[in-house]
């Protein structure tokens, strides 16, 4: 049941979101949600609005890249064995087939390795290195990891194999002695773009060696575009901000998801439901077509995916496909399971306000689900917290951990990393590994951390309100308006609009034992809101009081398959009413 919030209103003068609706040509309800969003001119909300391709900023921006696209093209005019090092979620994996397929477009192939998350854990290690070097590979292309791997790479340099990284996680001290290292964080870089992901650093140097091939202005436009499908996904999947360059990347690959060739991408699509021609949004992306990449990495093996996407035998592609979906089942019943006992220690020992940074642990917790599992806690607690899986035969203890905002988990653990055999992260997810008698100590640390830089007022949720929002305004031009925000993610949510004294004159109907659906009335306007997981709230729908409503705006594709408008209304919270529990409504 989601908990009542503590509402960020918002502050503007109603003349300038008025302004703004006659500049850009929009409705005033968009206006005023651009406005608070700082688009404060016809022009920049033109720009966000239908962001262009040719706003992409230029590869040779990012530090590093003449010098990578320069070793890449003297392999592969020369013949070398290039191996592209991966990581085993989507946007590692995604990063190695952008790479893969922009290798075989300038004439060479390449070899590939994903590791096993049980088995090798996060990272680059030396051991496949070292295999790779046996074999004659003299190029390893990191993918979505080694900026903290500067020992293996050290490493590969003593063996006579280059290194070009290409990361996006936040860099030590000291960057890995590689040939080149691609990512907009480390120091001295100017690219832009900050927040790109893994596969958004893989694109970059993907596009620097493709325009380095002599091909007509149109054919290189239509070729990068056509890569847009995969990096979107793996966008939206990491959870980076949706904005500026992400968002146009994420847009324009959304966008050609309804006319897909590449088979393995097909068959995923078919098994998450969606029918040939329909376009997923950034929302079904990550909760229906991210999982079942992710569930290989977490419960088997993440090379299935790159199999997958590289196939082009229709029935393989179906059977690896199916394989995934299955994988998704099994990684929603463990991680069921495994929160299950954390709610459990919980209500053993539940959580005080004297714990700001919260540590479980379970002996044989699936290591596959405990990030999932924390991103659940820090949900419920409100909390930074850590959720780890102990194997006491191997002295070793492994997890995962999801922030709050406000608190940077990955600055967190580098005031500690004598506790941890190996870290590292972000600002919002990290993961650890650490012997067996360094968990209470690690415990103790990471909540006296969080105490000394959180309060309780952080503890609450927090819903930012976008603008006000009365009843009468709401139309389909309107609704059109608020949707072409979209895609919506984290750094672009939904907009959420806030109408004050509204009634519920039958108060609101529990539906599926769980949900709430409610007629709201505004003066002379009713509208029907629905409300997710709401019903041991529905008491606060009482007919004859006033209530203020967050609401936001979602698209509905069912209801429009129906011939019924193609959008609805969603509660986000519900308080008593600013003006009073009258029941005279205008």
């Amino acid at each position: 049941m989601p908990q009542p919030a503590r509402w960020i209103l918002p502050g503007y003068d109603p003349a300038e979101p008025a302004a703004l609706a006659l500049a850009a040509g929009i409705t005033e309800p968009a206006a005023r949600v651009l406005w608070q969003r700082g688009y404060r001119d016809g022009a920049a909300v033109r720009r966000y609005l239908t962001p262009a391709l040719s706003d992409l900023h230029h590869p040779a921006l990012m530090a590093g890249m003449t010098q990578a696209v320069a070793r890449l093209r003297r392999a592969i005019d020369g013949g070398e064995k290039i191996l592209l090092y991966g990581d085993y979620d989507v946007d590692g994996t995604t990063s190695i087939v952008i790479l893969l397929k922009a290798i075989e477009l300038a004439g060479a192939r390449a070899s590939y390795h994903v590791p096993h998350r049980l088995r090798d854990g996060y990272g680059m290690r030396a051991e496949v290195i070292e295999r790779a070097a046996a074999e004659q590979v003299s190029l390893i292309v990191s993918v979505d990891t080694g900026i903290r791997a500067a020992e293996v790479v050290r490493r590969a340099g003593e063996l006579g194999t280059d290194v070009i990284v290409t990361d996006h996680h936040l860099p030590e001290a000291d960057l890995p002695p590689a040939a080149a290292v691609l990512n907009p964080n480390q120091p001295g870089c100017g690219y832009p773009n900050k927040n790109l992901c893994g596969a958004g650093v893989a694109f970059k140097l993907a596009q620097g060696l493709l325009e380095t091939l002599g091909w007509p202005e149109e054919k290189l436009r239509r070729v990068i575009e056509s890569f847009l499908k995969m990096v979107a996904i793996a966008t939206v999947a990491d959870v980076v901000p949706l904005t500026g360059e992400n968002r146009i990347l994420v847009k324009h690959g959304l966008d050609g998801l309804d006319a897909v060739r590449n088979t393995g991408l097909r068959a995923l699509l078919e098994v998450a439901g969606f029918a040939r021609g329909e376009r997923p949004s950034a929302e079904q992306v990550a909760f229906r077509i991210a999982p079942r990449i992710n569930a290989a990495g977490r419960m088997a093996e993440a090379g299935d995916v790159v199999r997958l996407f590289l196939t082009t035998d229709a029935a393989e592609a179906r059977e690896l496909a199916g394989q995934l979906h299955t994988l998704n089942q099994d990684r929603q019943e463990v991680e069921a399971g495994t929160l299950e006992a954390v709610l459990a220690e919980c209500l053993r020992e539940p959580v005080t306000e004297e714990q700001a940074g919260l540590v479980f642990a379970g002996d044989g917790w699936h290591r596959g689900v405990v990030g999932i599992v924390a991103s659940r806690v820090v949900e419920r607690f409100g909390r930074p917290s850590f959720v780890l899986s102990i194997d006491r035969e191997k002295d070793e203890v492994q997890g995962s951990g999801r922030s709050i905002p406000g608190f940077h988990l990955l600055d967190a653990l580098e005031s500690m990393p004598e506790l941890f055999t190996r870290f590292g992260g972000h600002k919002q997810a990290a993961g650890v590994s650490l012997h067996v008698d360094r968990l209470e100590e690690f415990r103790t640390r990471f909540n006296d951390y969080a105490r000394a830089r959180l309060v309780p007022e952080d503890f609450v949720r927090r819903l930012e309100v976008d603008a006000h929002l009365d009843l009468g305004e709401l139309n389909d031009r309107v609704v059109a308006d608020v949707l072409a925000m979209a895609p919506f993610g984290h750094g672009n949510p939904p907009p959420v609009f806030v109408v004050r004294g509204v009634e519920a004159p039958d108060g609101a109907v529990v539906w599926k034992e769980k949900h709430l659906y409610a007629k709201l009335r505004q003066g002379g306007r009713g509208l029907i809101v629905k409300a997710w997981n709401f019903a041991e709230r529905a008491a606060e729908f009482a007919p004859g009081k006033r209530v203020d409503v967050a609401l936001a705006i979602e698209e509905d594709r069912f209801a429009a398959a129906r011939g019924y408008p193609g959008w609805t209304v969603v509660l986000k919270d519900v308080r008593a009413s600013e003006s009073g529990n009258q029941t005279d409504l205008p």
